[in-house]
């Protein structure tokens, strides 16, 4: 690049950088245009030769014009912002305001100038002065661009942008204006064949995806910049593996969920993450309810460190309540998030709060402290296989531990009492279903008071703790292979932060005794999703890095259900939630189920729970896995004496009896 050049550029970027310099800049180019606007309508008019008695005129129009045109351009806030980035937004503005300016000199001569003024002279100033103000403009963006081309060096990376709609013009028009992106783009690579050989900002519509690999040789393109923030799960995969099988690297904007209002997209490229194949459409909240609920009030959350709620906090605390509470037993990650609570939002206060659910006296100490108005429930046991072997430890913390948070909540006055649950309890085919769907007829049982009881229903999550997802990227990253545990394996699948968004929106709208349903969209084959992470790493499956298939684990199902079928569910005002109308357990029962699955739960009798939870439950169907184990350690004989049973006859407990015997 010549010196002449780069001493424009650091003239320009230099005038960028001072503040009140540019406007006067602009104050004096503009003032300079009217004047010789109308100077040159005379000119014109009189080709060139201005008669004496028409100079009187030119003396009173040329005030009026500076005067009357530079107050309408203020007003209209021309004088300010910077001329290289002149848009067709810029344009229109300019066009009305040199009318209006137009009009108001047209009125100011009629009125104050002297009687003959040629009428012709009106056209020709708005004509010229239009010409003028838009020229000098574009021809500023012109020579800024022209510097920029002209200042490529070998550090820039050539790119394609994948998408030529209105997000890919956008990132094109970033990238020309901000040299520090170190992008250069060769073309629009477009689907649609309708946009073939088009140029957009400069930049030609080079072909479709079919021709991408092609075209990255010709033109040795390193980089695919993809902007497609709209599009579908199907249609990324699709995006990504022309990519991979072109070789070159690929990265992307935000979907639409995603973007940041003020950000320049520019500066939002990453690298495309397994959840833009998910192609989830972006959340609609009703942000002001929501508000009303949670603003200014203090909030507790259960499990306040773990993959859902630690992202309850982070949502709660853009509504700005008086404080959140986060109750959790394992102390490192409670830390964790007490640390990133007190950085990210300064002005909530949090409170860590070391404790188990299973413990009543230590819930009644928190809550005693910090009496909160809102109690989101997220601590549980998930893990379908770890509770299968571990049946009881699931029935203390889902159930019990459930019925304490909950019995403590009415206790201490809490308006509004929200249950994290699972799609795992529609139709349970092992003990963690069968618990949440347990937790969530208790809910409805004790819905009888001051404290309203919703229950939120959803699938898995991308990114949980002990989520397919970080298992795969472990397996990926020390060579596979990645097991499957069954190729016709489907799961359904949303975002955390998405999960949590329509938590907060549920909330709002449950009434009280009811099961929220999320819409979690299509289920997702795990097989996919691991051929899906693969090509993300940059590898090939099947080839890189081998898929096995496992078998299925105990306590598994290949598909998951969230009884979202309308005879199963009614709609709500929030297209994503409905309201789950099965039946529940009358409230008169609670208390003798929950006794009768306590007295099982001492003598751990493996027989008679899985009798309880049935009679509770009645579509749960228990693995082949647990009756194996309960044949193995008591014998046939043992399962078909507990078939015969039902629940006993007991004398309701108290409420606290069940928490004092928890603490053991």
């Amino acid at each position: 690049m010549s010196k002449t050049k780069i001493l424009l550029l650091r003239l320009l970027d230099g005038l960028q950088a001072m503040e009140h310099v540019p406007r006067l800049i602009v104050w004096l180019v503009q003032g300079s245009i009217f004047v010789f606007s109308g100077l040159a309508a005379f000119l014109i008019r009189f080709e060139f030769t201005i008669p004496a008695v028409y100079v009187q005129h030119l003396l009173w129009a040329l005030p009026i014009w500076l005067i009357a045109k530079a107050i309408v351009f203020r007003l209209g806030g021309l004088d300010r912002g910077w001329w290289r980035f002149v848009s067709i937004h810029d344009v229109s503005r300019l066009v009305t305001s040199n009318f209006i300016g137009s009009a108001a000199s047209t009125g100011l001569i009629l009125l104050l100038a002297p009687p003959g003024f040629p009428r012709s002279l009106y056209f020709l100033d708005l004509l010229i002065c239009l010409l003028a103000t838009t020229g000098v403009r574009v021809f500023t963006r012109i020579v800024q661009d022209s510097l920029q081309n002209g200042s490529e060096t070998a550090v820039e990376k050539a790119v394609f942008i994948y998408g030529a709609g209105a997000a890919g013009v956008t990132l094109l028009r970033e990238i020309q204006s901000n040299t520090a992106l170190h992008y250069k783009v060769l073309g629009f690579v477009d689907d649609n064949p309708q946009k073939r050989d088009i140029v957009l900002q400069g930049v030609k519509v080079l072909g479709s995806g079919n021709a991408l690999a092609a075209l990255i040789l010709k033109h040795k393109i390193e980089e695919i910049l993809i902007a497609l923030p709209s599009a579908t799960g199907q249609e990324m995969t699709t995006v990504l593996t022309r990519c991979r099988q072109a070789g070159v690297r690929c990265r992307t904007i935000p979907a639409l969920a995603e973007m940041i209002e003020g950000r320049a997209l520019a500066n939002q490229i990453r690298d495309v993450a397994v959840e833009d194949l998910l192609g989830r459409t972006p959340v609609r909240l009703a942000e002001n309810q929501i508000r009303a609920t949670l603003e200014g009030k203090m909030i507790l959350v259960t499990g306040a460190a773990g993959s859902i709620g630690s992202e309850l906090c982070r949502q709660i605390a853009r509504f700005h309540p008086a404080g959140i509470v986060g109750f959790e037993m394992a102390e490192s990650p409670l830390f964790e998030i007490d640390r990133e609570m007190r950085r990210a939002f300064p002005r909530t206060p949090f409170y860590p709060e070391i404790g188990s659910i299973q413990n009543r006296t230590r819930l009644d100490e928190v809550l005693r402290r910090y009496s909160p108005s809102v109690v989101y429930h997220a601590a549980a046991y998930k893990h379908v296989p770890m509770m299968e072997a571990h049946v009881f430890e699931a029935i203390e913390n889902n159930v019990f531990g459930t019925y304490n948070v909950a019995m403590a909540a009415a206790e201490h006055g809490v308006e509004d009492f929200v249950m994290i649950s699972s799609d795992k309890a529609v139709r349970p085919a092992n003990v963690m279903g069968a618990t949440k769907r347990v937790a969530e007829l208790l809910l409805l049982g004790l819905q009888n008071g001051r404290t309203k009881y919703v229950a939120v229903r959803f699938g898995n999550v991308l990114g949980s703790n002990g989520s397919v997802i970080p298992i795969f990227k472990r397996q990926i990253a020390t060579g596979g292979p990645v097991t499957v545990t069954h190729p016709e394996m489907r799961r359904f699948f949303m975002t955390i932060p998405e999960a949590c968004q329509l938590v907060l929106q549920a909330a709002v709208i449950g009434e009280g005794g009811q099961i929220c349903v999320l819409d979690m969209g299509e289920p997702v084959k795990i097989v996919d999703l691991a051929r899906n992470l693969i090509l993300l790493s940059g590898l090939r499956p099947d080839e890189d890095i081998k898929i096995e298939f496992t078998g299925m684990r105990p306590g598994e199902k290949l598909y998951e259900e969230l009884s979202t079928l309308l005879e199963d569910t009614a709609p709500t005002a929030h297209e994503k939630i409905r309201i789950f109308v099965g039946n529940g357990i009358l409230e008169g029962d609670v208390a003798t189920w929950l006794e009768c699955l306590h007295e099982i739960h001492e003598t751990r009798d493996v027989g008679r729970l899985i009798v309880a939870l049935k009679e509770i439950v009645p579509d749960y169907s228990p693995s082949t896995h647990l009756l194996k184990r309960v044949i193995e350690t008591r014998g046939l004989s043992a399962l078909a004496t507990a078939t015969h049973g039902r629940f006993a006859s007991v004398a309701p407990f108290a409420p606290m009896h069940l928490g004092d015997k928890q603490e053991r």
